[in-house]
């Protein structure tokens, strides 16, 4: 095979993910471990109006506000009501968004006025979507912070832990899984007793979330987490949800109670850890009453993609073992690289549902391009950002600072010299200023080479909003047709070339992953490629590289085209 059979659907999404608490802090004094009133913190406000016609201009099409649920944090908010946290089970100063401490609120750190989060959360929503973009937030369901406790949920909701049996293991109408008879040992205890602020006693000990059925997990685990139950038994391996058990309820809530806010989608974390039964029921009841939110599944393992989409109810899912991975590879310059794990990828992997596939190159879990950890420089992307946000019809992501090359070097307090930017640490980007300009949001402060990869980026994103081929065409691998010294300079290791073609427009896409080679090659569309586009394979053509360098080569289509690849390269030629 060499070309997708699925029909192509619109549903191009451009999704930029901003994490909130860094994303408009302007503060750089960047104190390892420092504290929120040293170092500052980007605020719900700090994305104002400039922001948003920026990152609309950009073109993206949804927003996806990474940390706004209240999590777990060393900073004392106790003055507005809010239970003081442990710091031994609390990472970094500013904590993990991803350990929830109430499902129901908004992080204090995001807000202006803290009695007033909610609001100011609301207000955002209503901002973004007055410039034409769409909102997607977290939703986390495999564990929450050790001290998890809702202190503004609506009335009526039983909260998590409230209704459970200590004293077993486990039951389908607890929401925690327990360890009778042992007590919690964190990593980060006081080697000398003394009782942490946030008197964390956790009597018995409840399963980590990552699994871990230990009362003392390692430094290195989630320890900061508990698991929530599904009705899976993580004791003995078996599956129990008949009847419905109680956590399905309560969280099902929660993503109501937050599509009632105006959410437009849900970014899952970690999903493959949910039973698909669970995924089944819930995403269809809330597509029942909001048909039109999207859900995107964090997921790493390729043998749930099919479930996943046809039975669980997602939209879309990470493209991560697989596409990323692979494209990965090729820009760090690995002896193990090569262009045919991505044919691969479609071929044997999602090439049928490549639509529901969500590609990038950067999030806060990965590293940054032009990190030392990565590839050390920013304009790597180029090749694999393109050919992730072409290859397919289905949505692709960038990551703030990922346009303007931001490096992530130095560790910034919990977390390490490590190639990526903190999550768990109150930071400010000092790259990141020059886009911010003093809160214009107008790169004004960028240098000469930052503006160049931003207008890249740019004009990749409007390339694709434009093109009828990149959002409705079907795809046709031209590796085979190429490879094997059938084209004469054609490295099938390190080049890559595809069509995309609709009735209105054929395009020819050609991408160089190669950091040092340029390539002086022809390449060649085959009969069965022409016949399959309707055109005559016998014409003479013109491509005019309608992307980055303008460029028109002309041939008989028999002939194929020659062309010359300079390191880093791609070009994007419409077939006329």
């Amino acid at each position: 095979m060499n070309t997708t059979s699925v029909v192509p659907i619109m549903d191009k999404l451009i999704i930029y993910q901003i994490f909130t608490r860094l994303f408009g802090n302007q503060n750089t004094t960047n104190r390892p471990h420092g504290t929120r009133d040293e170092n500052g913190v980007g605020k719900f406000n700090d994305i104002n109006d400039e922001a948003l016609r920026a990152i609309k201009r950009f073109g993206a099409s949804h927003v996806w506000y990474t940390g706004v649920i209240e999590h777990a944090t060393q900073t004392d908010y106790s003055a507005y009501g809010i239970r003081v946290d442990d710091p031994s089970v609390v990472k970094g100063r500013a904590g993990s968004p991803y350990a929830v401490k109430d499902y129901y609120d908004i992080d204090p750190d995001l807000a202006v006025d803290v009695p007033n989060r909610m609001a100011e959360f609301e207000a955002l929503v209503e901002r973004t979507h007055a410039h034409g973009l769409k909102v997607i937030i977290d939703f986390i369901p495999n564990h929450v912070a050790r001290q998890y406790y809702s202190d503004v949920k609506p009335a009526g909701v039983v909260d998590l832990g409230e209704n459970d049996d200590t004293s077993v293991g486990f039951a389908t109408s607890n929401n925690f899984y327990y360890l009778p008879g042992e007590t919690f040992v964190s990593p980060e205890s006081r080697s000398d007793g003394a009782v942490s602020p946030g008197g964390l006693h956790e009597f018995p000990a409840k399963v980590t979330g990552s699994g871990s059925i230990t009362a003392a997990p390692d430094i290195n685990d989630w320890y900061e987490t508990v698991k929530l139950n599904y009705g899976y038994n993580v004791f003995d391996g078996s599956m129990h949800v008949n009847p419905v058990p109680a956590t399905w309820h309560q969280m099902l809530d929660i993503l109501l109670f937050w599509a009632e806010k105006g959410v437009d989608g849900f970014r899952c974390d970690m999903a493959h850890y949910i039973p698909l039964e669970f995924w089944q029921w819930a995403i269809s009841r809330v597509k029942q009453k909001y048909p039109r939110i999207i859900f995107v599944a964090e997921i790493y393992d390729p043998a749930l993609y099919r479930p996943f989409i046809f039975v669980g109810g997602f939209d879309y899912l990470y493209d991560k073992v697989g596409l990323y991975d692979a494209v990965k590879e090729l820009m760090e310059g690995d002896s193990n690289a090569s262009c045919y794990k991505i044919s691969r990828v479609w071929q044997q992997e999602s090439g049928d549902f490549a639509q529901h596939m969500l590609r990038f190159l950067e999030n806060h879990d990965e590293l940054r391009i032009a990190s030392q950890a990565f590839a050390g420089n920013p304009w790597a992307a180029v090749p694999g950002m393109t050919l992730s946000a072409t290859m397919h019809t289905g949505p692709y992501m960038l990551y703030f600072g990922q346009e303007i090359g931001v490096r992530a070097e130095g560790a910034e307090g919990f977390s390490s010299n490590d190639g990526r930017t903190t999550i768990f640490d109150y930071w400010g980007l000092p790259e990141w200023q020059g886009w911010l300009n003093k809160g214009r949001y107008d790169g004004g402060g960028l240098s000469e080479e930052q503006q160049q990869l931003w207008a890249f980026y740019q004009q990749l994103n409007h390339l694709v909003n434009s093109s009828d081929a990149i959002q409705n065409g079907y795809f046709y691998d031209l590796q085979y047709a190429n490879d094997n010294g059938q084209s004469a300079g054609y490295d099938a290791h390190q080049l890559y070339s595809y069509l995309r073609h609709t009735d209105r427009q054929k395009l020819l896409i050609v991408v160089n992953f190669s950091n040092r080679n340029t390539y002086e090659t022809t390449v060649r569309i085959p009969y069965h490629a022409f016949n399959t586009m309707g055109l005559d394979s016998s014409r003479t053509y013109q491509l005019t590289d309608i992307f980055l360098t303008n460029t028109t080569i002309e041939a008989a289509g028999t002939e194929g085209f020659s062309l010359i690849m300079p390191p880093h390269s791609v070009q994007i030629f419409e077939i006329k």
